[in-house]
């Protein structure tokens, strides 16, 4: 995977924040902290659209005791 670098200028606050969490959260380097955030962000948006998907799809079956029962007799019968 080839990489690039990007130069970001933080206040002081900012800079001695990133610091300890590099230093308290086992990151090799400030580096590493930000990958893991931009990764982490990149998660939760793709969690944000799954949910948004889920919400906008119409209704599925209904999931009672007759649906779950349904399902355990199909891995049952796969087996």
């Amino acid at each position: 995977m080839a990489m690039s670098t990007m130069n970001v200028s933080l206040p002081d606050e900012l800079r001695s924040f990133v610091d300890e969490r590099v230093d308290d959260g086992g990151f090799g380097s400030t580096s590493e902290y930000v990958r893991d955030l931009i990764r982490r962000d990149q998660a939760r948006e793709r969690l944000r659209t799954l949910l948004l998907d889920g919400a906008a799809s119409p209704p599925g079956p209904v999931a009672d005791d007759s649906y779950f029962e349904s399902l355990r007799a199909s891995v049952r019968a796969a087996d």
